[in-house]
C-alpha cells in the first residue's frame, strides 16, 4: 500500500500528494500505472511521428489519421494523471524518447502500430489483474471502457493493416485508401 497520513482533526486518510483519499492503493498498481501512463505517451510521440512521415509522402488522409491518433493516446495518458491524482496519488512523468521516424513502408508502418495496440491492450489487462488481486474496484471500474475501447482501437488497426496489406503497395489502391481515411469513410 502507498504511505498513508492521516490529518489529526479530522482523521482523513491522505496520499502522497497529500490529497484526501477514500481508498489507499498499492504501491506496485501505482507503479504500473505510471508506467502505462508513459506507455500512452510513448505511443502519442509515435503517432505523431507517423502523422508526419505520411504527411512528408503527401498520403494526407494516413496522416490525419495518426494525427488523431497521436492526440488520442495524449488524451489516454491526460486520463491516468487524472485518475492517479483523484486517487491521492503523485504522477510521474517518466523520459518519452524520441520516436522512430524511418520505415520502409505504410505496411511496415501498420504492423508496429498494430503490435503497440496489442502491447497496450496487454498492458490493460495487467492492471485490471493487479487491481482485482488487491481488491481495487476502483481502478477496475476505472479501466473498464479504457479496455473497451482499447479493444477497438486494436481492432481499427487489424482492419487497416489488412487493407493495406491487401493494396501491395500499389499507389492506386493506397490513393484509395487514403482518400477514405481522409473523407473519415473507412468502413469496416
Amino acid at each position: 500500500m502507498t504511505a498513508i497520513s492521516t490529518n489529526s482533526s479530522f482523521n482523513v486518510a491522505v496520499g502522497p500528494s497529500g490529497r484526501a483519499m477514500a481508498q489507499p492503493m498499492e504501491a506496485g498498481l501505482v507503479e504500473s500505472l505510471h508506467q502505462h501512463l508513459t506507455m500512452e505517451r510513448n505511443a502519442s510521440a509515435f503517432y505523431f511521428a507517423i502523422s508526419i512521415w505520411f504527411a512528408e509522402r503527401e498520403l494526407r488522409g494516413f496522416s490525419e489519421f495518426f494525427k488523431q491518433e497521436c492526440l488520442s493516446e495524449h488524451e489516454h495518458a491526460s486520463k491516468f494523471a487524472e485518475y492517479l491524482i483523484a486517487r491521492g496519488q503523485n504522477v510521474v512523468l517518466q523520459d518519452v524518447p524520441s520516436p522512430r521516424q524511418n520505415f520502409d513502408s505504410p505496411e511496415e508502418i501498420l504492423a508496429v502500430s498494430f503490435q503497440m495496440e496489442a502491447d497496450v491492450t496487454s498492458s490493460l489487462h495487467q492492471l485490471y489483474s493487479m487491481a482485482e488481486r488487491s481488491s481495487d474496484t476502483r481502478t477496475t471500474v476505472f479501466l473498464d471502457p479504457t479496455i473497451e475501447a482499447q479493444v477497438n482501437s486494436e481492432d481499427e488497426f487489424a482492419y487497416l493493416l489488412g487493407r493495406v496489406r491487401f493494396a501491395q503497395n500499389n499507389p492506386s489502391a493506397m490513393l484509395i485508401i487514403d482518400g477514405e481515411l481522409r473523407g473519415g469513410n473507412l468502413q469496416k
